[in-house]
């Protein structure tokens, strides 16, 4: 029963996830357990574990008395988490290199399908194996303190609810930045590797506060003609 459960839970979140991702389910909307109970023929028990992991990732918010909605990431958000994760990769790369150095063969990997996504113009592609680029850079840093901020700050989540506000028609720079951090710490080189990735969260920032100068948070109704916010796919 329990295992039931909980595959139903898993069923329920990723059907959710995707209608965030997809745009179905918009910033404001609400998620009444009993509605998505029905529609899935279950009881609550599975919707509110869901909801639960929904709100981990920072896709949902419960507010008491008021229920659960989909939640609005603001610009501002937007921006101060670029600025924490460019600190944190500059840790990360200096606490990685001794252990990458000469050993970077499944980053560049990663790296190789950020440049193949970007030629290709694929936006989900590179929104994928760019969270795992970094990621890897951030787990072989081995502290799990760091890790686990790192992957409070959902960027996956963030990067692709931001899909749909612009598109970057410049996805191949963007993929060039990151090659600079993969020779550094090849060659053990953790304090320009650290740098490269925090210049390039800053970068990444920096862009988005230029589209954002002058239009301040948009509205949860957004008009279907918005695309990618791939200029800060870091």
């Amino acid at each position: 029963m329990t295992h039931d459960r909980l595959c139903m839970s898993d069923r329920i979140r990723t059907i959710l996830e995707t209608r965030i991702f997809d745009g179905t389910l918009k910033a404001g909307d609400r998620l009444v357990e009993l509605e998505i109970a029905r529609e899935f023929d279950t009881s609550q028990t599975p919707v509110r574990e869901a909801l639960r992991e929904l709100e981990s990732l920072r896709l949902v918010e419960s507010v008491p008395y008021r229920g659960t909605r989909v939640r609005e990431i603001s610009n501002r958000e937007m921006v101060e988490a670029y600025t924490v994760r460019g600190v944190l990769e500059q840790l990360a790369a200096e606490l990685a290199a001794p252990r990458l150095k000469g050993n970077v063969a499944t980053i560049r990997e990663s790296l190789a399908k950020i440049h193949q996504a970007a030629r290709d113009g694929d936006i989900e592609g590179y929104a994928k194996h760019n969270l795992d680029f970094h990621r890897a850079i951030v787990v072989a840093s081995d502290n799990e303190v760091l890790i686990q901020s790192w992957d409070r700050l959902s960027f996956e989540a963030r990067v692709r609810l931001y899909l749909r506000r612009h598109q970057d028609t410049n996805l191949v720079e963007r993929a060039r930045e990151h090659d600079g951090p993969v020779d550094a710490l090849e060659a053990g080189d953790g304090i320009t590797a650290g740098l490269l990735l925090r210049e390039h969260a800053e970068s990444c920032k920096q862009r988005w506060n230029d589209r954002t100068v002058d239009q301040p948070d948009l509205p949860p109704e957004g008009d279907g003609s918005q695309q990618v916010v791939a200029s800060c796919l870091s």
